[in-house]
């Protein structure tokens, strides 16, 4: 069989680099007390050095009790057959039969994902918590989110509501408890007694017939089955678990899809470059229903890899470099790929990747670099997966589309320009007639707090109330111009260009009548806030050469560094972007703490932990070569490499402060 275009790339562009072995990572020391668990403060653990022999132990479960105590680090420790188990777990909550583990295995697809099963207790049915990754992308369920913070379910009529309180955090993903809702539909739960793997059969479905629907501006397409299916999202179409004949592939095809019966069912997919605009499932009879984009027929994809773009073959082992190593830490060992370029001079520039159209929504990476025209892309910063909203800084040419949020990590950088590195917040007043001054909490953020908040046009064409009971206020040209009730901003309010909506949050008043003139004072806390663009993470690992990892500063949680995950990382070493990811071989992935040392070792000397996890992924001239725990999750924003010919950039004008009238900049 011929190679692919990706394989001869694979197997003739990279090389096999050595293993970088323990010793080069022995004496770093620790420049900050290291931290723990993605939203939630923990207690710093003071360091001096981190041994070889003396790390922290993983914590991999929800956080439904307080994770085990952190031994200190510069401890003597376990020794060094033992230094770090392949799964170290908390004790189960009380209860029967409880279990948890990092692999599920849909009808009979193997991928890696983590869940937890509570038998039944007092008054208390039995429980399953699975990601909403997993619930929405490899089983075909339906979600919205309500302004109170609950989460509508839906899957062949069986309908869910989760309210805050009842999502739990399930590794570094959002879980939900499903147990009812998958049995009602008639899925089939087995786990064995302290296996890792929890299988979920449905069996395949029929399809019965195939029919179209009108929809203004879509393409509906509706399958009628004679029972539930497990329908799995990919960048390349929808996998659906059902037979079908061959007349019917017949009509698939006319309709301008391509048609594959696969081991595990039905495949189809679309045109390249289009996706769905929508999935739903419905019951009565069980229907997928399909909408694309546009009145007419596509033309189908072909069932072949993509093929990489010939603009990256002639770049890379040129100005642009990529490495694959296997990279061993003591006894364990991560893969790891790197690509870098010289902004200063190379043919491509750093740009951040976004959707379009608004900050509420996610995408896939393939379609976010595609979308920019670029040739390398990594995942970026964190959003809510439940509201679909980012949680931290993304300022895009001169302006913020979304600010940043608790003193976390991030890179700013100018076109043209290496990267700069540091933790920023962004201060914020708002000064009346009267001279007086009112905090802003948060811009055009996912991030709820009480207090006054600001919301532009940069957020998207409407503001709707991400909390009960909000109060607003409509500013044109630094002038109050309208008031609202939470009803109205319930129901959505419009935002022309150069608008702005206030929100007072938790009773927070908005004093201000209409025809009031406001100013607003804003000025970053580092000069990283100052460039033309930022993209926010966290925690920051690296700056100047020292590790610098403070989970605690940046308001992370305690289960955040003892867990492994796939890694994401933008970094220089002060003469090269580093665009980086990191993967566990045969166990989940590097703890932060590795992952600051790792690239240490590597000769960085800046480092920012991205969004890792499922989320985490790089897509090498439109292929999507790392896929974060094997499936390639939904992100919000990505960081691409893009063909420099013809950009511009609006740059800050370097002053640390501005006081301006309050516009929808």
């Amino acid at each position: 069989m011929a190679k692919t275009s990706w394989e001869v790339l694979a197997s003739t562009l990279v090389r096999a680099a050595p293993l970088v072995t323990a010793p080069l990572f022995a004496p770093p020391l620790l420049a900050a007390p290291l931290l723990a668990g993605p939203f939630l403060p923990g207690p710093p653990i003071t360091a001096q050095a981190l041994p070889m022999a003396s790390r922290a132990p993983r914590a991999y479960a929800p956080r439904l009790q307080a994770p085990p105590p952190l031994p200190a680090l510069d401890s003597p420790g376990p020794g060094p057959s033992d230094r770090r188990p392949a799964a170290i777990q908390p004790a189960l909550p009380s209860g029967t039969g409880n279990q948890q583990g990092r692999q599920l295995r849909i009808n009979g697809r193997l991928q890696q994902a983590a869940w937890l099963r509570l038998g039944p207790g007092p008054g208390q049915s039995e429980q399953l918590w699975l990601p909403l990754e997993v619930l929405q992308a490899q089983l075909g369920f339906n979600s919205s989110s309500r302004s109170d913070g609950s989460l509508n379910l839906g899957w062949y009529g069986q309908e869910l509501i989760v309210p805050a309180s009842a999502q739990r955090s399930l590794g570094d993903e959002v879980a939900v408890e499903v147990a009812g809702l998958l049995q009602a539909v008639g899925v089939n739960l087995n786990s064995s007694e302290g296996g890792d793997t929890l299988e979920l059969q449905l069996p395949l479905a029929r399809l019965l017939q195939v029919r179209a629907a009108h929809q203004p501006g879509q393409r509906r397409i509706v399958l009628d089955l004679d029972g539930p299916a497990v329908v799995r999202s990919s960048e390349e179409g929808l996998d659906l678990g059902l037979w079908s004949s061959s007349a019917q592939q017949a009509d698939l095809k006319q309709r301008g899809l391509g048609v594959r019966q696969g081991a595990h069912g039905l495949v189809l997919t679309t045109a390249s470059g289009s996706r769905l605009s929508r999935l739903l499932t419905l019951a009565n009879p069980s229907r997928v229903v399909i909408d694309l984009p546009g009145e007419g027929p596509e033309p189908s994809l072909k069932a072949e890899p993509p093929r990489v773009d010939p603009r990256l073959l002639a770049l890379l082992g040129k100005e642009l470099r990529w490495d694959r190593q296997v990279l061993r830490f003591g006894t364990l060992s991560f893969k790891l790929n790197r690509v870098s370029l010289d902004p200063r001079s190379g043919p491509l520039e750093l740009q951040i990747l976004s959707r379009g159209g608004g900050m509420e929504g996610l995408s896939s990476l393939t379609d976010l670099a595609q979308r920019a025209n670029a040739l390398v892309a990594i995942n970026g910063g964190f959003f809510n997966r439940v509201r679909r909203l980012p949680l931290g800084a993304l300022r895009q040419q001169g302006r913020w589309l979304s600010g940043p949020i608790l003193n976390r990590g991030a890179v700013g950088w100018q076109r043209r320009g290496l990267p700069q590195f540091g933790r920023l917040q962004l201060q914020e007043w708002l000064l009346d007639h009267q001279g007086q001054r009112w905090p802003v909490q948060v811009v055009n953020s996912g991030y709820v707090q009480r207090g006054i908040s600001r919301y532009t046009s940069d957020w998207g064409p409407w503001y709707r109330a991400l909390s009960n009971g909000e109060s607003g206020l409509l500013l044109r040209n630094g002038t109050v111009l309208q008031r609202f009730d939470a009803a109205r901003l319930s129901g959505g309010v419009a935002l022309a260009p150069g608008d702005m909506v206030l929100v007072g949050r938790a009773g927070t008043p908005l004093p201000w009548v209409e025809g009031e003139p406001l100013s607003l004072d804003s000025r970053p806390s580092d000069p990283v806030g100052l460039a033309a663009n930022v993209l926010g993470g966290g925690p920051l690992l690296l700056q100047n050469g020292r590790v610098v990892l403070n989970g605690t500063a940046e308001g992370f949680g305690a289960a955040f560094l003892s867990q492994g995950a796939p890694r994401t990382v933008i970094g220089s070493d002060g003469l090269r972007i580093e665009l980086i990811t990191l993967e566990g071989v045969e166990q989940e992935g590097p703890t932060l703490a590795e992952t600051a040392l790792l690239l240490q070792g590597l000769g960085l000397r800046d480092a920012l932990n991205r969004y890792g996890g499922s989320s985490t992924g790089l897509v090498m001239g439109g292929a999507h070569t790392v896929k974060g725990r094997g499936v390639a999750g939904a992100v919000h924003n990505g960081l691409g490499l893009v063909p420099s010919g013809g950009l511009t950039d609006r740059t800050s004008t370097g002053s640390d402060a501005r006081s301006a009238p309050l516009t929808g900049s």
